[in-house]
């Protein structure tokens, strides 16, 4: 199955690099940010640290983005209420953060037309896992992992890839999210990210103050809620990285892992304590539940070095404003 679905890939990619489907060029510079594996390794702090710096840059970004669980099915601008059942977890936290505008839709150069023609001052397009949405032709590819690296290195279903590992060698830079090992040349074992030759920056992400999920004015530090019976909550691609966070800032907590995207009910987080902790993706969800302990959020901020922003700023030079 696993190398059908390769054939499958290898053909559509065919497909697009022939003509035989057509990719739609934008006005304005597209950059994405995806990566070649399932699940999540960091790309939703990125895309809000690349929204802000580029803002800082000159730019005025706008954010389009597939709404992965979401059951929209026409393109859908994006609001910090909106329904995660409808737009996605991921883009209202991206509305929250990014400080631009952000709209859903299956085709995302259709969502990034919509954008451009309610927000014209918009000169620059950020696709948030587009890597495979080969229908949105792009000036700039940025591949994130975390450290799991690309695992086995076999494609879906017998392993997490969504593309082979030879895809990389048409990206533009690779972004490691904090830890793992960066070859400059694909080699022996798969587990590895190789690089090809591009750049390759390191994301870091950090936070240590708490926000009170029913009002985010209410914050707390880690050394408020020690001695405290606290469960830690994370629905995200890799949750033991929030569990290690949380860790590090010298909590003692139970922890409580689900899958990415969980759509949560009250019955799951029924715990004897006295607080819940969770992940700013899965908070987006919990605001919609009643529950019986009080639930303390941890925004957290990425970095990049060297400056990602920098990069794609020079890398999209050539291309006008709009």
């Amino acid at each position: 199955m696993s190398l059908l679905f390769a054939a499958c890939v290898a053909l559509r990619r065919l497909a697009y690099r022939y003509g035989w489907l057509h990719s739609e060029r934008l006005p304005v510079p597209v950059v994405v940010v995806g990566n070649i594996t399932v699940g999540g390794a960091g790309k939703t702090p990125l895309v809000i640290h690349l929204a802000q710096a580029l803002r800082h840059g000159g730019r005025h970004p706008g954010i389009v983005s597939r709404g992965y669980a979401g059951n929209a099915d026409e393109i859908v601008a994006v609001t910090e209420d909106s329904d995660p059942a409808q737009v996605g977890d991921e883009p209202i936290l991206l509305a929250r953060r990014a400080g631009c505008p952000v709209f859903v839709g299956r085709n995302r150069a259709a969502a990034a037309r919509v954008m451009l023609a309610a927000h014209p001052d918009i000169n620059l397009i950020l696709a948030d896992d587009g890597l495979q949405h080969y229908r949105l032709a792009r000036d700039c590819e940025i591949a994130v992992f975390d450290r799991r690296g690309v695992m086995n290195g076999w494609q879906l279903p017998a392993g997490p890839l969504r593309e082979p590992v030879s895809r990389l060698a048409s990206i533009d830079a690779i972004v490691l999210n904090e830890t793992g090992v960066l070859r400059p040349r694909p080699a022996g074992s798969t587990l590895g990210v190789p690089t090809f030759g591009h750049p390759a920056f390191l994301m870091h992400l950090t936070g240590d103050q708490f926000q009170r999920l029913d009002d985010p004015t209410i914050t707390c530090t880690a050394a408020e809620l020690a001695g405290k019976r606290l469960h830690a909550v994370a629905g995200i691609g890799d949750p033991v990285r929030f569990f290690e966070h949380i860790a590090a800032l010298s909590l003692i907590f139970s922890e409580h892992a689900f899958a990415d995207h969980h759509a949560y009910r009250p019955d799951e987080l029924k715990f004897d304590g006295d607080a819940i902790l969770t992940t700013e993706k899965d908070a987006v969800k919990l605001r919609q539940l009643a529950l019986s302990l009080p639930v303390w959020v941890l925004p957290v901020t990425a970095t990049t070095h060297p400056d990602l922003a920098a990069f794609v700023l020079e890398k999209i030079n050539g291309r006008p404003l709009a």
